[in-house]
């Protein structure tokens, strides 16, 4: 009996370890199953959220964010540094955060330069022709900072959209101490996706900071905080929490702009005539020889030409060039009827003398008469 009472608990215990190893493995096995689906629509979801974010064409030309010093501390000289410049997919590999924000599509050319009028013609129209895809919620140029304040008045006054235009660079190479090429170019990149950017036209993003194509200035060499609008003030902020504006262009611009690229082959040549103590009659004449077909003149405190004076008059007389006085002084505006005007001379207004060429320079494209591109003057 004890015997047979012993195998019947034995078969009883190894039925229930059978029993339980089974229910073990059944449950190892469900586990297996849930992370393996997981697993594939871990994907799927992933695809589904970027699918609703907005999508951003990113262009890069050659400047400081894209460069690579030989070191950390290379801040200065690192276009000697015989590293290349970072490609597009380059740049946003090492961030993972820019993926949480937009869609991006690196343009596939690296000829874009900005260090002529062909530059920006080629550029403007690059732009202008990746926005009327549906598909691109908005872009963004990275260039050197020395003339990104005349690139992006360039796109404000011919890019044909609402659509989001952001010129974006940095003042630290992208491998340099406390770089603030990565921000930026964050930044950028959210501002370009924002649908509150729609309609500002074209936008300079430059440590956290938004500032408007037309007023936008750089205000020191190596410093973070250099682009400012001087009088007017900033547009807004990109901060960590959002994207904010305060105020809106008011200027033509973008998709009220008269300004049209295309058929154009080539552009009017322009020249600046900058005025100093020093300054010896003769300039602006030489600038006609050479072929200008507008000068705008950096005339010292609210527009005096200093010595080009006679000259400037007898261009205008002769209706050699057109002439717009404007100022070396950085901020104010230039009215006419001032102490140093003639009659047929344009005023620049508050543009900057950078600004006013690139202006004069289209409006030659539709016109010499002094008095219609003075109502361009008044209008963009």
């Amino acid at each position: 009996m004890r015997k047979s009472a012993s195998r019947r608990r034995f078969l009883r215990d190894t039925a229930l370890a059978a029993a339980g190893g089974m229910l073990a493995a059944g449950a190892a096995r469900a586990e297996e199953l849930r992370l393996a689906q997981a697993q594939r629509a871990a994907p799927a979801a992933a695809d589904t959220a970027a699918r609703g974010l907005p999508r951003v064409h990113l262009m890069v030309g050659p400047g400081t964010l894209p460069s690579m010093g030989k070191d950390r501390m290379d801040l200065i000289r690192y276009r000697a540094s015989g590293n290349p410049r970072l490609t597009g997919e380059q740049l946003i590999e090492p961030l993972p955060e820019i993926g949480k924000v937009a869609r991006v599509e690196v343009d596939k050319s690296t000829s874009w330069g900005q260090g002529s009028y062909e530059d920006l013609r080629k550029l403007a129209l690059r732009i202008e022709e990746v926005l009327q895809s549906p598909e691109i919620d908005g872009a963004v140029y990275v260039q050197g900072t020395n003339t990104i304040e005349e690139t992006v008045y360039f796109l404000n006054l011919t890019v044909h959209s609402d659509k989001p235009v952001v010129v974006t660079g940095a003042q630290r190479p992208y491998n340099g101490l406390s770089s603030d090429a990565q921000m930026n170019l964050l930044d950028a990149i959210r501002l370009a996706g924002a649908p509150a950017a729609r309609g500002m036209g074209a936008l300079v993003a430059f440590n956290g900071e938004i500032n408007a194509g037309r007023e936008v200035t750089k205000t020191n060499t190596y410093h973070l905080q250099t682009f400012q609008t001087r009088d007017l003030g900033l547009l807004g902020y990109i901060d960590a929490d959002k994207i904010e504006f305060y105020r809106t262009p008011h200027r033509r611009h973008t998709t009220r702009s008269e300004f049209s690229l295309a058929g154009m082959t080539s552009m009017p040549y322009v020249e600046i005539a900058y005025v100093h103590t020093g300054t010896r009659a003769g300039l602006a004449k030489a600038m006609v020889a050479l072929g200008a077909k507008g000068i705008v003149i950096a005339g010292v405190g609210a527009g005096a030409p200093n010595g080009l004076d006679k000259e400037v008059e007898e261009i205008i007389k002769a209706r050699s060039a057109v002439v717009v006085q404007s100022t070396r002084v950085g901020s104010g505006r230039i009215v006419r009827g001032n102490n140093w005007y003639e009659p047929g001379m344009v005023v620049a207004d508050n543009l900057s003398p950078q600004k006013a060429a690139l202006l004069l320079t289209l409006a030659l494209t539709r016109t010499s008469d002094p008095d219609d591109i003075q109502r361009m003057f008044d209008e963009y």
